[in-house]
């Protein structure tokens, strides 16, 4: 069975359109040295390379990482663990959020109906 999961498409495109902004912040950079601007110009320029290899160290750390958050992925049953399977899965009060077993009608902690039983009423 095929789940839905974060996927490593959009963390390479991120990684890609990085890198992509850390050439520009160079040539912006030795632009602005070589046209004699104001200094402030070319440490723009190196914020922008910067702040662009961060981003890009991060995406491509989740586009090749065995745990990684970006958007969706589909992948096959065993392939990777999936992480909303891991978890727990509980009911909560649409009212209050309190946690509730599968056989609550209604909430033990403020007595609204359960989203279910709203539903089918």
């Amino acid at each position: 069975m095929k789940s839905i999961k974060p996927g490593r498409g959009p963390s390479m495109m991120g990684g890609i359109g990085s890198l992509f902004a850390a050439i520009f912040g160079l040539l912006w950079t030795i632009s602005a040295l070589s046209m004699d601007a104001p200094p402030v110009f070319a440490v723009f320029g190196v914020a922008f390379i910067l702040m662009a290899l961060v981003s890009g160290a991060y995406h491509l750390h989740n586009a090749t990482g065995k745990n990684r958050f970006s958007e969706l992925d589909i992948t096959e049953e065993g392939e990777e663990p999936d992480p909303l399977s891991q978890q727990e899965h509980h009911r909560f009060c649409p009212g209050c959020g309190q946690p509730l077993q599968a056989d609550y009608d209604f909430c033990p902690s403020c007595g609204r109906k359960t989203k279910q039983e709203e539903e089918e009423a």
